[in-house]
């Protein structure tokens, strides 16, 4: 078994070589590498414990694949075969689909690390391809959103890394579990490099800029798996340590209200759905103990989502409101929009009445908050004016075979919580998607409001960082009393 995981982990970086050798073979080598990953996490879904790997001793690597990677891992796989498939008649040059393959690989060794400095080897890898893929179009544009997300990211990384050191001197161990006992320093400076490679809080506001100028298959890459490998680590520390899991909470909470803050008064489509990343990985954090189901669904969604506004005849809702779009297209806007509304039939049902059920008193009027602002959000698109027309434009066969993988998966993945319907759990939902339905109707589809985009500037952001670092190290002396 152990084998397994090592040549699973390897396959990609392995493939994204080969790919440059025979190009003409990208989009087979690339699909190939996402069923094996499916595989792969369908198989941990059937291992009876978890898979514990110590390859180096203290000094490094420490792996560990259990049921949360897997649901991390099927989201990889799921969101990076949708996206080959819609590239798949577009003529992306061989180099793109070998980042998007060492991109893959990456983030699915970030999703099995249990040690800091495997997980910083994982997560610098994924920022330089995610980087390269930002960058494909070669515009100047694309180009500074590129960098911009390349310079913030190694920042980030650099307080990390120095708190990873921090970890080693107390306990002569990388692993996550050394957060126990460190320095409060090591917290902050750790968490804040997670905070601002998962897109949380006030440190995250670099992503709207950097998801909605992608091309909409990146954005789909970003949103739908690569804020997840920073999301990911919080999860596991959460769980292996007790006293970290109100800290992570805390920031799940507040993720969760400022990202939707900023969704429903949003009036571009692709900034509207990025703002919405921010606030769905708040809903992750927020309960760690079911964030692995409610990864799963996210990234089906709002991958099919940036897919989909990439279609689009315009990025502006008003615009939009005076433009029919195609009804089949519209047809699967709703889906989706449902789905992250938590309308049953859908797994965004399940993941939000589990979420909920793991909520902790102080967190139940936050989250109903954020689950009726994403309702008023996700109306924009339900309430979009359609007609079925002849001529279909803007998309082609590869749009919807991404769509089969991605909706079929919403679909398909009920039966991770088959329990959740019951006629409670069903009303209460379908209460806050009609009072969200109502209030965008009534007040916020007339709103003539537009939020400065205070805090998204190269300086705010470095300075958000300072921000966020001093309120870690205070949460690391006052949460846990060291």
């Amino acid at each position: 078994m152990n084998n397994i995981t090592i040549a699973w982990i390897a396959f990609p970086f392995f493939v994204g070589f080969v790919i440059y050798l025979l190009p003409k073979l990208d989009r087979y080598l690339s699909l190939g590498t996402a069923i094996v990953s499916a595989a792969y996490a369908f198989w941990l879904f059937a291992q009876p414990s978890p898979l514990k790997l110590i390859l180096l001793d203290n000094f490094g690597v420490t792996l560990e694949a259990d049921q949360l990677s897997g649901f991390f891992i099927l989201t990889n796989a799921l969101v990076t075969l949708a996206v080959i498939l819609y590239c798949w008649d577009t003529g992306k040059s061989a180099f793109f689909y070998a980042q998007a393959i060492i991109l893959h690989g990456s983030v699915n060794a970030a999703f099995v690390c249990a040690d800091f400095v495997s997980l910083y080897v994982a997560l610098e890898v994924s920022g330089i391809a995610a980087f390269l893929l930002i960058a494909y179009p070669r515009t100047d544009r694309s180009i500074w959103v590129g960098l911009r997300y390349l310079f913030v990211s190694n920042i980030a990384m650099l307080f990390y890394l120095i708190g990873a050191v921090l970890v080693y001197q107390a306990h002569h161990s990388f692993a996550f579990a050394g957060l126990r006992g460190s320095p409060p320093e090591a917290l902050a400076l750790i968490f804040l490099g997670l905070l601002v490679k998962g897109g949380i809080f006030v440190s995250g506001l670099w992503l709207p800029l950097t998801h909605s100028e992608s091309e909409s298959p990146v954005s789909a890459l970003l949103s739908g798996i690569v804020v997840k490998s920073g999301i990911f680590p919080l999860v596991r520390c959460a769980l292996v340590l007790d006293e970290i899991d109100p800290i992570v909470r805390f920031f799940g909470v507040a993720t969760a209200l400022l990202g939707v803050f900023y969704a429903v008064f949003e009036k571009d489509s692709k900034r509207m759905l990025a703002f919405h990343t921010v606030s769905q990985l708040g809903f992750v954090l927020a309960a760690p103990k079911v964030g692995g189901f409610y990864a799963l669904t996210h990234g089906l969604v709002k991958s099919a989502l940036f897919l989909i506004a990439g279609v689009l005849p315009s990025r502006n809702f008003k615009e939009l409101q005076h433009q029919p779009i195609d009804t089949s297209i519209w047809i699967a806007l709703v889906m989706a929009s449902f789905s992250i509304s938590g309308f049953p039939l859908l797994s965004g049902f399940g993941a939000k009445v589990l979420t909920t059920k793991n909520l902790v008193p102080w967190q139940v009027i936050a989250m109903n908050i954020a689950a009726l602002g994403t309702a008023i959000s996700f109306a924009k698109f339900i309430f979009l004016p359609h007609q079925k027309t002849e001529k279909k434009q803007n998309n082609h066969p590869g749009f919807w075979a991404a769509m089969i993988v991605l909706i079929g998966g919403l679909i398909g993945a009920n039966v991770v919580y088959y329990d959740a319907y019951n006629l409670e759990n069903i009303i209460k939902p379908l209460a806050t998607i009609a009072l969200g339905w109502l209030a965008y109707l009534l007040i916020f589809k007339h709103s003539k409001i537009k939020l400065p985009r205070f805090g998204e500037k190269f300086d705010d952001l470095v300075g958000f960082m300072s921000l966020v670092l001093i309120l870690l190290f205070w949460m690391g002396l006052a949460w846990l009393g060291i």
